[in-house]
């Protein structure tokens, strides 16, 4: 279980920029929520400190409480995220929590994709916002899983017969396999990696003879 952001670290990320979140506090205080991936440090100096897409969640979440809720409009429940401040896309086939559907599972999803548009923007070194980033090179299922998330696809459930894509490691260490129940789902999650800056083709699995696709981040 993910634990809660001390009442420091709550400051730290809401005091970050709005535009670039950069971040501002002392070197430990920094170095913890990099441990916690709220945070990374810039390769290049000055080497500033900047809120991931989980970090800009946390952020807004805290924005969130601090708002007073409108007496007429209850409101959502919030995805696990919106506590511990740790966001994972769902790669298909995992157990779905009821929090983890909905108008509020869509917002999340939403703003996890600006969030990681605009670590790219900090961290490519062109600044250029259509092909991945040094983290997603190195998160290469969740990065995945978020561009298809993030485009409406919808991932599989954990109950049989649920379809839906599946991401998956593959052998290949700069590259993931993606199912889909069909050629025109499978067809369309290429469309989406491509227009998202990822390589993607489609293939045969020897055995099942069964259609896939394997994707990976481009470069140039």
């Amino acid at each position: 279980m993910t634990r809660p952001l001390t009442a420091a670290q709550r400051r730290l990320i809401e005091a970050a920029d709005p535009g670039t979140g950069r971040l501002k506090g002392t070197e430990a205080q920094l170095t913890a929520l990099v441990k916690r991936g709220l945070a990374f440090r810039h390769p290049r100096p000055p080497h500033d400190h900047f809120l991931t897409p989980a970090g800009h969640r946390a952020r807004e979440a805290a924005q969130a409480q601090a708002e007073p809720s409108e007496p007429s409009e209850p409101s959502e429940p919030q995805a696990p995220a919106s506590t511990g401040g740790v966001f994972a896309a769902r790669a298909g086939g995992e157990p779905v929590p009821p929090a983890a559907e909905g108008p509020a599972r869509t917002r999340e999803v939403r703003s996890a994709w600006q969030g990681m548009l605009e670590l790219r923007r900090m961290t490519n070194p062109d600044a250029s916002t259509d092909r991945p980033c040094a983290w997603e090179r190195t998160h290469l299922v969740q990065a995945a899983a978020l561009a298809l998330e993030a485009a409406g696809h919808r991932p599989a459930g954990a109950a049989e017969g649920e379809d839906g894509y599946r991401v998956r490691e593959t052998p290949q260490p700069d590259a993931v396999a993606v199912h889909a129940p069909d050629a025109p789902t499978l067809r369309a999650c290429v469309e989406t990696l491509e227009a998202s800056g990822w390589q993607a083709g489609e293939y045969t699995e020897p055995r099942t003879r069964r259609r896939y696709v394997l994707a990976s981040p481009r470069r140039v």
